[in-house]
């Protein structure tokens, strides 16, 4: 299987475009981390029409809480957490122009309805996987919500980030093609 190398922020829709369900890919360039406290923060600025952390245009946010970074290294473990915590908050912030989220597990259908109509990815990171994507990143920094510990955002600078796009502009999700290829034969 051959990787496809993606350089985040994607400011070019033909990027998001001509991903596929199924799709591994290599993530390079600046990538964000927020949690289920951080997005509801950042939908509320929204609402209240008050800035946010960071110009999401075009961005990915990887939803993940990383262990404290040993002596020497930029980042602890950094396994991706659960997405459908941030499901109320994603469409949102599709809308304002999110490019990608990497997470693990399913989404809801109004993140799908949103990942098609604003021309969004949604990648899944492999969970159990977390000290061997540390390795990935190269430089780390909390930028908003410091409060928050391991919950912070983080600005991270990454070198090919490994991934595979779970559900794209065109509505295929990997999951449920996945639970369609194996499904029983009844006879």
């Amino acid at each position: 299987m051959s990787a496809i190398r993606i350089t985040a922020p994607i400011l070019d829709d033909s990027v998001v475009e001509s991903l596929k369900a199924g799709d591994f890919v290599l993530i390079s360039g600046v990538i964000y981390t927020a949690r289920d406290a951080a997005h509801k923060r950042m939908v509320e600025a929204l609402k209240k029409g008050e800035p946010l952390p960071f110009d999401v245009k075009g961005q990915i946010i990887y939803y993940a809480g990383p262990a404290p970074a040993k002596p020497g290294k930029p980042i602890g473990s950094v396994g991706p957490t659960t997405s459908y915590r941030m499901d109320p908050y994603a469409p949102k912030l599709l809308e304002v122009g999110l490019k990608g989220m990497i997470g693990k597990g399913a989404r809801n259908e109004e993140v799908k309805e949103a990942i098609k109509k604003f021309k969004g990815v949604y990648f899944g990171a492999v969970g159990g996987a977390a000290a061997y994507l540390a390795r990935c990143v190269k430089k780390a920094e909390v930028i908003a919500y410091e409060d928050l510990g391991p919950e912070a955002v983080r600005r991270l600078e990454v070198v090919d980030f490994p991934a595979f796009v779970i559900n794209d502009i065109y509505g295929n999700d990997l999951y449920e093609m996945g639970r369609k290829k194996y499904q029983l034969i009844e006879i």
